[in-house]
């Protein structure tokens, strides 16, 4: 299972409640619907079947079937309950993510370097258990009031030989179906003119509620537009804040 971190039902640091009994409610049809079909469905706390709800919109039949869907995913992609670090290793060696600093709301923050990612020797087999292997990394740095995680792509030095379009929809399919409700913004950063055109071909498969997670930072903005969501204290050093990254 994902990782879980007990939130309180009224949540604190930053986390904006829409909860009242009626989803509540909607929380408990869900569950009866998952167990009868999944008996495993009763290991996960209603803050998870929640998050499954919400990114159906409140729909509790679409919200079980996209539910008992991620629950064969995980009995099969990570059959251990866990990634382990040799899994990853080649992918680790890159040094292409770092995962240091909160948000104001509590969120951590993973800083992505996509410069550093290769398409032509990359292993989907392998980039696709690292990228569960970060996700749940992540999630289990969310402190309890919180469930969401900021993440930044410094696009910084991007080409062609870094573009992976199955690469990046591979990830986006395991983000948005897989860890739903986990992002609560993602800024690009150093964005270069050639990367825009990989961006049209990816936009579409990205959902509504992510699409508005997403923004797209000019260069001359980049502190001040971190600074809305992050202290200075927890803005990496290579974008004028003063947290130095550890690579």
């Amino acid at each position: 299972m994902e990782p879980e971190r007990k939130l309180a039902e009224t949540p604190i640091g930053g986390v904006e409640d829409h909860s009242d009994d009626g989803e509540w409610k909607k929380v408990a049809l869900l569950r009866e619907l998952v167990e009868v079909q999944d008996p495993d469905s009763k290991e996960v706390d209603d803050l998870m079947l929640r998050r499954f709800l919400r990114a159906r919109d409140q729909d509790v039949n679409k919200a079980a079937a996209m539910f008992l869907k991620y629950l064969n995913w995980r009995k099969t992609a990570v059959p251990n309950g866990f990634i382990a670090e040799e899994e990853v290793e080649t992918e680790l060696a890159q040094k292409k993510l770092c995962i240091q600093g909160l948000s104001k709301a509590g969120c951590p923050i993973g800083v992505i370097f996509a410069a550093r990612h290769f398409s032509s020797n990359r292993d989907m087999h392998v980039f696709k258990n690292f990228c569960v292997y970060v996700l749940d990394k992540l999630c289990a740095s969310i402190p309890s009031g919180q469930d969401k995680f900021i993440g930044i792509v410094d696009l910084k030095g991007w080409g062609y030989s870094n573009c992976d379009i199955r690469g990046y929809l591979a990830v986006l399919d395991i983000m948005q179906n897989c860890y739903p409700e986990r992002l609560g913004k993602v800024y690009l950063v150093h964005v270069p003119y050639l990367f825009m055109k990989a961006w049209k071909i990816i936009y579409p498969f990205i959902d509504n509620n992510t699409r508005k997670k997403i923004v797209f930072v000019g260069d001359k903005n980049l502190k001040d537009t971190l600074l809305e969501e992050i202290d200075e204290s927890q803005i990496p050093d290579i974008y004028g804040g003063k947290l130095t990254l550890v690579q």
